[in-house]
């Protein structure tokens, strides 16, 4: 009886590891590997998945979150007062919305600092809203100052490289191809993970959760951008070195009532 005991405890055991660590954040793992999963996996896991994960209420979450958000995605926080998550078909189709505008507002968040920190074509700083007009200047845009590097001339050429480059990415991202049939087309993972980021499970889910939560903030940030740019009419880098020097004449709520952008300048 008391074998039987242990072994009961033990199935129990090795059942919660493999619940805890079969959530859409994580792949399956076999009962024998989930066994052999230590302690740190499981909490790990359970700190964004799960119906212990970390709530948007937090401890006053209990009874504020709807039933169909299980802890199953990275980043469900259990918020979706408007029931936009109600439908599986709505909720994927969110789902990969948010993930693609998440990526793209990192990467423009950075495209936005950068010219401010490497300058146009004479290294000079300069707003990420008027970079672009120096495609139309005597002798084209040369990026960092470098014509070796790309000289760019036409916008129509560069306009025209874009729809196709993106197309055909978002054409083999959506359909799969041979080298990505198959697999899941928000985190492919295999010969688009050259690092290994994704070999180890743990490591993955929590790489999942980080993603999303820098890309929705992000989000806000390309946000912030666009009305510094037509409230001061100046860059990110530039609005914040001048707060760092007078935080209390140069904020938000000094410059917030004064719309100082001029498209024309």
């Amino acid at each position: 009886r008391q074998v039987d005991k242990g072994r009961i405890t033990l199935t129990s055991t090795t059942t919660t590891r493999t619940m805890a660590l079969s959530v859409r954040g994580l792949p399956k793992l076999s009962s024998t590997k989930a066994s052999k999963a230590s302690t740190r996996v499981v909490t790990r896991a359970s700190m964004w998945y799960g119906p212990d994960r970390a709530k948007w209420l937090g401890p006053y979450s209990d009874n504020a979150c709807p039933s169909y958000l299980k802890g199953e995605y990275p980043g469900d926080y259990g918020w979706d007062s408007a029931g936009l998550s109600a439908d599986p078909e709505t909720f994927a189709a969110y789902r990969e919305a948010e993930l693609i505008h998440a990526r793209w507002a990192m990467l423009g968040a950075l495209g936005c600092v950068g010219p401010e920190l490497t300058g146009d074509s004479s290294l000079a700083p300069n707003p990420w809203f008027k970079q672009g007009a120096l495609i139309f200047q005597d002798g084209g845009l040369d990026y960092l100052g470098n014509p070796s590097l790309v000289h760019a001339q036409s916008i129509v050429a560069v306009l025209a490289c874009q729809v196709v480059l993106m197309g055909l990415a978002e054409a083999y991202r959506v359909n799969g191809g041979p080298a990505g049939e198959g697999l899941d087309k928000l985190h492919p993972g295999e010969s688009f993970d050259p690092l290994g980021l994704a070999d180890d499970p743990d490591t993955f889910a929590e790489l999942k959760v980080k993603e999303i939560k820098n890309g929705r903030l992000a989000m806000f940030s390309m946000f912030g951008f666009y009305v510094q740019a037509i409230v001061t009419g100046k860059g990110p880098v530039e609005n914040w070195s001048e707060h760092v020097a007078d935080p209390y004449n140069v904020n938000g709520f000094t410059e917030v009532f004064a719309t100082k952008f001029d498209p024309t300048a």
